[in-house]
């Protein structure tokens, strides 16, 4: 087998062709430097050179805030783009995998979200993330939709990294406390990509690590393991006040990969100590 993928210099690309590569799996990582994904004929001629069997899509626009006014440039790469990559696809009869987000369901309440689950996405990035699945569902049969959130990684930046930093030269930090979910380790997620695309259970899927907690008790957790003495303060949303709207409820159900015969990640809280360790 040979495999694709895009967003090599981001947290979850480079995790996944590490994993490829420990599997023995012939592999090639690309991003930005290597074909433009908005460009058609860039993108089919990129990948039809290459001949991959699979294509695992990891490359996004995830600049949340941002994307509130930059809704174009968004578009093109989270919609246009992955619309390029499964035309290519289809063209060489190969898997696709498509890394999407608990942004698309915009959700409240207390309830876990399954994969079929009406879908209100209440910001630019999960308007076009969202777009990005319909485009992927529509085009390529053999395709595999992975929504994911709260994502962490050895390389590039995420709120872990940010939060080590500031809780190290301030007293008290103020974290939101009432948006829930389930943060997600892109050694763990990178695992069970690789097990899907020797697979060929193509559907929807919801990938996080397990268990669930507030941005401040996973703030609390961070802090806790890297024995630092910063006290978090909980707020809410609406005092937090971020450009774009978050979703309250980003609790995912994984009756998905239980129903596939595909092994649910190791708990958050696992996975954060053994991220740590590594740091």
């Amino acid at each position: 087998m040979r495999v694709l993928v895009t967003g090599v210099n981001g947290q979850l690309g480079f995790d996944v062709v590490r994993e490829l590569e420990e599997r023995n799996i012939e592999c090639k990582g690309v991003d930005v430097g290597d074909f433009d994904i908005t460009n058609k004929d860039d993108t089919i001629c990129f990948i039809k050179n290459y001949s991959p069997d699979a294509v695992i899509h990891c490359a996004a626009y995830t600049a949340v805030d941002m994307a509130e006014d930059d809704a174009e440039n968004c578009h093109k790469v989270n919609c246009v783009g992955s619309r390029n990559i499964a035309l290519a696809c289809r063209d060489i009869d190969a898997k696709m995998i498509y890394i999407s987000t608990d942004y698309v369901f915009g959700a409240q309440g207390e309830n876990f979200i399954e994969v079929d689950d009406l879908k209100n996405p209440e910001n630019v990035y999960g308007k076009t993330k969202l777009d990005g699945e319909n485009e992927v569902q529509e085009i390529c049969d053999k395709h595999f939709i992975v929504r994911t959130s709260w994502v962490f990684g050895i390389n590039g930046n995420n709120f872990v990294k940010t939060m080590r930093r500031v809780g190290q030269t301030n007293s008290e930090v103020s974290v939101v406390g009432d948006q829930i979910g389930s943060p997600t380790y892109t050694f763990d997620l990178s695992k069970l990509l690789c097990d899907m695309v020797a697979s060929e259970k193509y559907g929807v899927y919801h990938a996080t690590n397990e268990n669930i907690c507030s941005w401040a008790e996973f703030c609390e957790e961070i802090f806790r393991l890297s024995d630092i003495s910063s006290r978090v303060n909980k707020i809410t949303t609406e005092q937090y006040g971020a450009k774009a709207k978050r979703p309250k409820n980003s609790r995912l159900s994984k009756k998905c990969l239980d129903d596939a015969g595909f092994m649910r990640l190791p708990d958050w809280q696992d996975a954060l100590k053994r991220y740590i360790e590594k740091l």
